[in-house]
């Protein structure tokens, strides 16, 4: 690892001060995608601004029909919360999958969100729930954050704050997980909203990062069950093929995690 000069912001606004100032600075919060890359030396920022203790980033708020998870708020403190285990329960399921002990004791969800890892769980739930992505500056729809494989829309000096996620009709989430680092091979999270609108988003599958699945949400829109899905064909085009599954199967696991997820909503 290359050496860095290591700060504690107080606020968003010091946070935010220290970025500008700093060299290549970036911002740190459980640093569980940061930190191995920088111990691998394929990142070198000269200065790290830690925003896991600022006290504005740091909580979950119900209010109507929104539940908002402000951005530093760490997976344990969200699988564990009351309000979302009774608003959205699967985004709790999601997390308690996601990782492991020490992932979840450290990990935060605006973390997970401005890394856009394409294996990440959070992007998946926050696409299909159609959530606010809320910084410093301004609120962003999920549909015009995720950019692309580990792009965003963030701007310079720009920092997430908060997620606000309309509480749906019905949601649910299944994954199958690498078995040792516990991303996603593939992941689908489904979502009915109060609207009526069906939404499903893969994780782990496809090169561009996350992505809506249209003939998931069409099928589904038509008939809200898992055995809507059996005629379904998901095209493998763009998807991953590595060491761990072929594109054609990426693209049969969308399907299969797609109707797990429908039968944990019910």
């Amino acid at each position: 690892m290359y050496s860095t000069n290591y700060h504690r912001a107080s606020s968003v606004d010091e946070a935010v001060a220290l970025i500008a100032k700093g060299t290549d600075a970036k911002l740190l919060a459980g640093g569980h995608t940061l930190l191995p890359v920088m111990k691998q030396r394929l990142a070198a920022p000269g200065d790290l601004v830690d925003i896991a203790k600022i006290p504005a980033l740091i909580g979950i708020e119900a209010s109507g029909d929104t539940l908002t998870i402000k951005a530093a708020t760490t997976y344990y403190d969200i699988m564990h919360n009351a309000d979302v285990k009774r608003l959205i329960p699967a985004i709790a399921h999601l997390t308690s999958v996601l990782g492991d002990p020490a992932v979840r004791y450290r990990g935060t969800i605006g973390g997970s969100v401005a890394t856009n890892d394409p294996a990440a769980d959070y992007p998946a739930a926050i696409l299909a729930l159609n959530a606010t992505v809320k910084t410093n500056k301004r609120e962003i729809p999920a549909d015009q954050f995720f950019k692309g494989l580990f792009m965003t829309a963030l701007e310079d000096n720009e920092i997430i704050t908060a997620i606000s996620f309309p509480v749906p009709e019905k949601a649910g989430y299944a994954k199958m997980r690498n078995p040792a680092s516990r991303f996603a091979l593939t992941g689908v999270f489904v979502a009915k909203l109060k609207s009526g609108e069906i939404r499903a988003a893969a994780t782990g599958a496809s090169q561009d990062g996350v992505m809506r699945v249209a003939v998931i949400e069409q099928a589904l829109q038509a008939n809200w069950s898992a055995s809507a899905l059996d005629g379904v064909k998901v095209s493998d085009e763009g998807l991953i093929e590595d060491i761990h599954g072929t594109s054609d199967y990426r693209a049969n696991l969308i399907k299969v995690m797609a109707q797990r997820a429908v039968q944990a909503a019910g």
